[in-house]
């Protein structure tokens, strides 16, 4: 599953474009890549493996540790039995670090470079905010990683690790230079239509990947609310006061990535369904929670169970083997048809077997305006500008709408459920829960704000081989083999990041 992003047709026509570098043995590969690399097919390759590894390993990781998916399986114990107990190890792990450094982060340093040989600074720009977004996934998982020596191929094999602190204060700035080349004028190069991440004319497409820019900005800075939080409101004040800035405004200006109904190009999440039956369900805590409120977004988040009732019903780390839940529905894997319940009232994983056939064609949520708005209430409760219980308000809307709910039944759940009140403590509680439930499926924000502010409330499951819930990913076996200048394994999954301060 790890793997199959190469059946992706889009990965195969760089993979081919690619392959002529090894026609000729005379030839520096690396220096072909730095002269002679397709740019347009490069920026294709690089929204097309963040979309899909945004909703593949680090997924299912942090959403099997905040209980939002359950691991279980109907014959042996699963790999996702075992990471939902906390039993993730550093061999777990190197696909994932290796999908980020020798695949997106590589293509992203080789645009950056031929963007400013090419005078393309929108090329630039836009690749800037990709390295943005996936470098900040990496230390928010791991800590420390290699940045400053990274992306540097055969001179230098070896790059150190960087402080994770240090590698923030970079991206940060990265995203400014980002938005100085979106916000300035066109030279040389620009997008056409070769983005699978806001996909159209880039002349229409810009302002998106400008209010992305922000709004990942804006992200990056509320990390700082545990450890440093005048300094966050600060900071969050002089963006969002920023003259002309603009964030997210509508879920159109969602950064998620497309996919479609056919072989190989569905999503991740509906891939590792079919491939891996029986693997995932949702999570008890996550269900039982929206049950709590009777959350109209039930109906699209899980099917029922029984299926012909409208009840539904969570998995637990360590219950017994069976498929006597709720599954994942078409919030996370598309246009859903047919589905015939077992004698149990069950669904089985397959078609072919009476389960239901979904088109696969979800996108995969990355950052979304429902996101934006309950980061803003947040804010907004710390002290930074604007009114926490409109934002608040807007950002369960925006994620109702997300996923398909009435208006009145909107108005209905915000009427019993949207108002902010108490201790600051208790309406961060109320804005990160409901910000949970939003983020169902958005890979690692749910455990990062878990780190930052204890919510939403989560026990340690009961059959934990650690003493406490993770804070963080062992680093790869693969990197500590290879890289002289890895530090040593992590003594436990307990160790912090940097922003994560006891």
């Amino acid at each position: 599953m790890k793997k199959t992003i190469i059946a992706l047709s889009l990965v195969f026509l760089v993979g081919l474009s690619s392959c002529k570098k090894y026609l000729d043995i005379n030839k520096d590969p690396d220096r072909i890549a730095e002269t002679a690399a397709p740019i347009a097919l490069l920026l294709t390759n690089v929204t097309v493996n963040t979309g899909f590894h945004s909703g593949s390993d680090l997924n299912r990781y942090s959403n099997l540790l905040m209980q939002q998916y359950s691991g279980q399986t109907t014959g042996g114990e699963s790999q996702t039995q075992q990471y939902e107990k906390y039993l993730i190890q550093s061999a777990d792990v190197n696909n994932m670090w290796s999908s980020f450094y020798a695949t997106m982060l590589n293509d992203i340093e080789i645009i950056i470079r031929l963007a400013t040989t090419q005078n393309a600074p929108y090329y630039r720009g836009v690749a800037k905010l990709l390295k943005a977004y996936n470098y900040h996934h990496l230390v928010d998982a791991y800590g420390n990683v290699p940045f400053s020596e990274a992306q540097q191929t055969s001179a230098n094999p070896s790059p150190k690790f960087d402080n994770g602190s240090a590698i923030y204060t970079s991206l940060i700035t990265m995203i400014d230079e980002a938005l100085a080349d979106l916000n300035g004028p066109a030279t040389g190069l620009v997008p056409g239509n070769n983005s699978t991440i806001y996909t159209g004319a880039f002349t229409t497409k810009k302002a998106n990947w400008i209010r992305f820019g922000n709004t990942l900005k804006l992200r990056l800075l509320l990390r700082y609310s545990k450890s440093n939080k005048v300094d966050c409101v600060n900071k969050i004040t002089t963006l969002v006061n920023q003259s002309g800035v603009s964030f997210f405004a509508a879920n159109t200006d969602n950064f998620e990535m497309p996919f479609f109904n056919v072989t190989d190009r569905q999503n991740p999440i509906d891939q590792f369904e079919m491939r891996r039956t029986n693997y995932l369900f949702p999570n008890k805590f996550l269900v039982d929670m929206m049950n709590t409120s009777a959350d109209p977004r039930r109906a699209t988040y899980f099917t029922p169970f029984p299926f012909t009732s409208t009840n539904y019903v969570g998995a637990v780390s360590g219950d017994p083997q069976s498929q006597n839940y709720s599954r994942f529905h078409t919030y996370l894997r598309g246009a859903a048809s047919g589905g015939t319940p077992t004698s149990t009232g069950a669904l089985n994983p397959l078609p072919a077997q009476g389960g239901i056939t979904y088109t696969g064609d979800q996108v995969v949520r990355m950052l979304t305006f429902a996101e934006y708005n309950f980061m803003r209430a947040e804010a907004a409760v710390y002290g930074a500008p604007g009114d926490a219980q409109a934002f608040f308000q807007a950002g369960i809307t925006a994620s109702m709408q997300s996923a398909g709910v009435s208006a009145a039944n909107i108005a209905t759940y915000i009427a019993a459920n949207g108002t902010l009140t108490g201790t600051e403590a208790q309406r961060i509680s109320r804005i990160i829960s409901e910000k949970y439930v939003a983020n169902y499926g958005v890979m690692q924000e749910n455990w990062t704000d878990w780190r930052r502010t204890g919510f939403p409330a989560i026990a340690m499951v009961s059959n934990a081989v650690t003493t406490a819930i993770p804070r963080s990913l062992p680093y790869p076996q693969s990197e500590i083999d290879a890289n002289k200048n890895a530090p040593p394994q992590k003594p436990n999954l307990l160790v912090r990041v940097f922003w994560d301060t006891p």
